[in-house]
């Protein structure tokens, strides 16, 4: 007799994973950008500061993607932005993690006076245009990356916080922390070990989407600079120094704008490639 044992839920969740086109087109796409930014030194052809050319020409061999109203190779430019972009975006979100997953733990397992301090006080952020808590953050610590790392980390705050309360929410009665609670475990050993391994799946998923759109929002702000040294290396930086050159060079908008595009794409796939693989309703 030739009987399977059953697949657990973390191989289920893999092999559709495995099988999504979604996720390998998304993927491709963000280790791509991802592996670029990384190795930007050895890939590109030129340094991003390299004037390279007399001023704008069309893409050709020497210069791939072209060269900006300076002469530098947009190409390389887009490479190293890769890496700018890359790191807001990921320093961001661990930055909103960081707030948002345990207020909003807090908020959903005690209940009560906790869980209401905590969500007014995400309901306050929500209120607030993210563009308002830029130009706020802008005006304290001066134009530059640091500011847009706090400002975007700052607006994904309330959707870590919120995910998270109504995942704790859903599971603190289930018997396995009733019976941790039983046991005589501390609050964080339950919160740390019992919770948060049974919450984690909705958490990638949104940290997976809310990249995509952490890159997006920080080169909005670079476009309309708050991102400090005009000549950085940043999409939205380059968007922003060339954008008056659209009708006589249009290379120099698509280059960069097509880099953000791709990149949000490849993180949305992803994004809900993971959330239709982890999800426990799914076959």
């Amino acid at each position: 007799m030739n009987s399977r044992a059953p697949r657990s839920p973390g191989a289920r969740s893999t092999r559709r994973l495995v099988r999504s086109p979604s996720a390998w087109a998304g993927a491709v796409l963000v280790v791509a950008f991802a592996g670029g930014g990384l190795f930007a030194s050895a890939l590109a052809p030129y340094g991003p500061y390299d004037i390279s050319a007399e001023g704008q020409e069309r893409p050709s061999r020497a210069h791939f993607l072209g060269t900006d109203n300076l002469g530098r190779d947009l190409l390389s430019r887009v490479l190293y932005g890769a890496r700018i972009s890359f790191g807001v975006g990921l320093v961001s979100i661990g930055l909103a993690m960081l707030v948002g997953v345990p207020a909003g733990s807090l908020a959903g397992y005690f209940g009560g006076w906790v869980d209401t301090l905590v969500m007014r006080g995400v309901d306050v952020l929500m209120a607030l245009p993210g563009i308002l808590l830029a130009i706020i953050v802008w005006a304290v610590l001066g134009p530059g990356l640091v500011s847009i790392v706090l400002a975007v980390g700052v607006v994904n705050v309330p959707i870590f916080a919120r995910q998270m309360r109504a995942s704790v929410l859903t599971v603190r009665q289930h018997d396995y922390v009733v019976a941790a609670r039983a046991a005589g475990a501390s609050t964080l050993h339950i919160l740390v070990w019992v919770v948060l391994p049974n919450v984690l799946s909705p958490i990638i998923v949104l940290s997976t989407l809310g990249l995509g759109t952490a890159i997006l929002e920080a080169a909005g702000l670079s476009f309309l600079g708050l991102g400090g040294e005009p000549n950085l290396p940043e999409w939205g930086n380059m968007l922003a120094s060339t954008r008056d050159y659209f009708l006589s060079g249009p290379w120099m908008v698509l280059a960069p704008g097509a880099a953000i595009s791709l990149t949000i794409l490849g993180f949305n796939l992803l994004g809900d490639a993971l959330r239709d693989a982890l999800d426990p309703h799914l076959k």
